[in-house]
């Protein structure tokens, strides 16, 4: 039998020949002092691609997140977001347990928000209510298929953010898959956000890591957050060089994986086991199937033939393509689809 194709996550990717060649060769040092040359050039070439002051290496988009979240907020503060939010929902209730900060909980189109949804959330100051200090916004929005924020949806945000006195965080966990999708430049989100959090594991392909990006003073403090989750790392610069090795070679090559994505959820329009696929804009499909089928058991068929992916739920179902991911397997996965 083939060997099974992988759709679970764009993470389950493995290094390629040339990032492995990249890392093997980096220069390193031990980066909790400061003399990790590839950690910071690294840090250095996605702030310079945002337009922002500094970055920090971190293991995991969760740490940057978790640690943005704390250098934005104090106990008793209340963060807004997306009630499908990855920071709300998949960190572990870290916005709790790291920053005893309360969450307020949006439904927005698909994870989208919009200055209309977070205003009427926003609390008047009053000893009964929670500070209302940080909106976190999600781009793309793993939940809500891989749906993407343009700078004109985030533009008005920042907005209402800046004459309200409240911070902006996104967790770009697949930002380029956005930029690709959007036509959007880099370096305009920079004057938007008060942090960025880059992953690098997921679409870019690298192994590990994730860059918070924000001002001086902000990764200043997130340097000490970072050795207190016990994020701080030594010869890093190993991982940092697959990451830079990503941004040079992986970030062009997403529009494959869109258009990959676009041709499973064709395929999964026709099926009578499906009851309605959300529009793909980037990498990632989630259908709902159909009344008397079950997601867990399509999802068990499909590992039978050889498909690996996963349920987000009773009756969803998710796919996401990635860079090992070929047309050939596509087409497999296709004609699988047609056949179950």
């Amino acid at each position: 039998m083939a060997a099974k194709i992988d759709f679970r996550s764009d993470t389950v990717t493995r290094p390629t020949a040339g990032m492995i060649e990249a890392m093997m060769t980096a220069k390193v040092g031990d980066d909790v002092y400061g003399e990790d040359e590839t950690v910071k050039e690294l840090e250095s070439k996605l702030a310079g691609l945002f337009n922002m002051e500094a970055g920090l290496f971190c293991p995991s988009g969760t740490m940057t997140n978790q640690i943005a979240i704390k250098c934005f907020t104090q106990p008793m503060d209340e963060v807004i977001c997306d009630q499908t939010a990855h920071v709300y929902r998949y960190e572990g209730g870290g916005i709790a347990y790291h920053s005893m900060a309360s969450v307020r909980l949006l439904n927005g189109t698909r994870g989208i928000l919009t200055p209309e949804l977070i205003e009427p959330e926003i609390n008047e100051q009053n000893i009964h209510y929670p500070n209302s200090s940080l909106v976190v916004l999600e781009n793309t929005v793993n939940k809500g298929g891989g749906a993407c924020y343009n700078l004109n949806q985030i533009e008005p945000i920042h907005t209402l953010c800046n004459i309200k006195g409240l911070k902006l965080h996104l967790d770009g966990a697949r930002i380029f898959n956005a930029l690709i999708a959007t036509g959007d430049q880099a370096k305009d989100y920079g004057k938007y956000f008060d942090g960025i959090s880059i992953c690098l594991s997921k679409g870019l392909g690298a192994p590990v890591g994730s860059v918070l990006l924000g001002s001086k003073e902000t990764i200043q403090k997130a340097v000490k957050i970072r050795k207190a989750f016990g994020g701080g790392m030594r010869q890093a610069g190993f991982l940092a060089a697959a990451g830079i090795y990503a941004l040079d070679h992986h970030v062009d090559r997403l529009k494959t994986d869109h258009q990959h994505a676009l041709a499973l959820s064709g395929a999964l329009q026709e099926m009578s086991y499906v009851a309605g696929v959300m529009p793909v804009e980037t990498n990632i499909v989630i259908f709902e199937v159909a009344e008397g089928f079950k997601a867990d058991a399509i999802v068990h068929q499909l590992s039978e033939k050889g498909i690996a992916c996963g349920t987000t739920g009773p009756k969803t179902i998710r796919l996401v393509t990635h860079l090992d991911v070929t047309p050939e397997m596509i087409d497999r996965t296709i004609e699988v689809i047609k056949n179950l």
